[in-house]
């Protein structure tokens, strides 16, 4: 995504920045995509009028995931508290309510979910929220869609997709090896359920990978 790009969505985003009426924009894609980093800049550059509250935090802690025997599958739709997620946006959307809304964070390094990390103040008129399954139609999942003023759907490359997310386990301490292994088994079987969501997003953003150093290039003189 370039500047150009980040100046439109932006200005979308900033349309549903209404004072006086609380509006939430889902940002959805497979794992890798980079929706919370464009989610992040959405909010920085909106300063004081939009908030973001992850999906991520709704990960199901470890110790359940072992108790279900679905810490191998971490990242699949039943790993998350798909109803706690949909009771949140509600809340969210209340009109009446008057004190903050306490949203989970999730903490990476942890690979645990934080409570009560994120305040949104009952006077920000956006919500942020990204995540995998925000248009995933079957079973808790259902709900969510309908509880979103927007969505947008972001598509990358798949080859460099899957760099980014092998880099991203990769630097919060998972083995290549185990990282490459991870993304093309749970992580790919994720990215290919989430793809099927994408027709109902509202907007479909095409986002363009940085241009990588050539490590053959003879570097300028300063």
């Amino acid at each position: 995504m370039d500047t150009s790009d980040l100046t439109e969505l932006t200005a979308r985003a900033g349309r549903l920045a209404t004072p006086g009426h609380r509006r939430i924009l889902g940002i959805a894609g497979p794992p890798g995509a980079g929706k919370s980093t464009l989610a992040a800049r959405l909010v920085d550059a909106l300063g004081g009028r939009a908030v973001l509250v992850p999906m991520d935090g709704f990960h199901l802690a470890r110790a359940e995931l072992d108790r279900l025997g679905r810490a191998d599958r971490k990242g699949a739709p039943d790993t998350f508290d798909a109803a706690g997620y949909a009771a949140l946006l509600r809340r969210l959307r209340d009109p009446d309510a008057t004190g903050p809304v306490y949203a989970p964070a999730f903490d990476r390094a942890l690979e645990e979910p934080v409570a009560g990390s994120l305040p949104v103040p009952p006077d920000v008129p956006l919500v942020v929220t990204e995540g995998s399954y925000l248009l995933h139609d079957d079973e808790a999942w259902a709900p969510v869609r309908g509880l979103l003023d927007e969505v947008w759907f972001l598509d990358l490359d798949p080859e460099e997709r899957v760099r980014r997310l092998v880099e991203r386990h990769v630097r919060f301490g998972k083995p290549r090896p185990y990282a490459e292994r991870w993304v093309a088994g749970s992580d790919g079987t994720n990215a290919r359920l989430v793809d099927r969501g994408r027709d109902r997003a509202d907007l479909l953003v095409r986002l363009r990978p940085a241009p990588r150093p050539d490590p053959g290039a003879t570097p300028r003189a300063r």
